[in-house]
């Protein structure tokens, strides 16, 4: 394989993992949903090495795992694993929050107004998938102007591992309108160099996606951990 091949074929992986990362963060792909490799090379008109090399990407972000005699399937983390990963959460992104010059950059400031106006937009036309990558870039540029990239990238990896616990939230529309006023509101406290605000935005923000997650498992299974 030459390298143009080689990067075609890279580019092929990041695709289908990037659709299969969606697809589990919108509850399209639910938990313990087995991944069978021939329905998705299938589905994306790719070859299977293609697809072993996404899956094998998704289990390292902690999205999917292998299950003995199964195959791979989508990770259902246990309340107790949620409850501890959103614990580091909050630590990290307020410590992150905290560290944020004030008065912020006027660079910060217009980079957060145009990404959130497009969020803003994906709310509004009900475009969850977009929604959901422009969240994404919303909270890489807050928490990137604290100007530690070891935090941030501890951040972004904290986030991957819980992107499941997204899967009962991140379509609906009530909760997505709750994000955009969250993310306008941070916006605001920054603008205003109110850092207490902007934390406790930050700690808040968290919240609704792990507790409906935690809340829909216990109904599930019972409060088992």
């Amino acid at each position: 394989m030459d390298s143009v091949e080689r990067q075609a074929s890279a580019a092929r992986v990041k695709q289908v993992a990037n659709a299969l990362e969606e697809e589990i963060v919108l509850g399209w792909l639910q938990p313990r949903e087995r991944l069978i490799e021939e329905d998705i090379a299938s589905r994306f008109e790719v070859k299977r090495h293609v697809v072993r090399e996404a899956i094998a990407e998704l289990e390292r972000m902690g999205l999917v795992e292998r299950v003995q005699n199964k195959g791979a399937a989508v990770r259902m983390l246990s309340p107790t694993e949620v409850r501890q990963i959103y614990f580091v959460r909050e630590a990290m992104e307020t410590l992150a929050a905290q560290q944020i010059p004030l008065p912020p950059l006027s660079e910060t400031i217009d980079t957060l107004v145009e990404i959130q106006e497009q969020h803003a937009a994906a709310v509004e036309r009900g475009d969850s998938r977009a929604a959901f990558r422009v969240n994404m870039s919303f909270h890489n540029a807050l928490f990137g102007a604290c100007g530690n990239p070891h935090l941030v990238e501890i951040i972004q990896s904290l986030a991957q591992k819980v992107h499941g616990v997204r899967s009962y939230t991140a379509a609906s529309p009530a909760h997505l309108a709750r994000a955009r006023d969250d993310h306008w509101a941070m916006i605001e406290a920054l603008k205003a160099s109110d850092r207490d605000r902007l934390v406790q935005l930050c700690w808040e923000h968290l919240s609704p996606s792990r507790d409906t997650y935690i809340a829909s498992l216990e109904q599930r299974f019972g409060k088992t951990g």
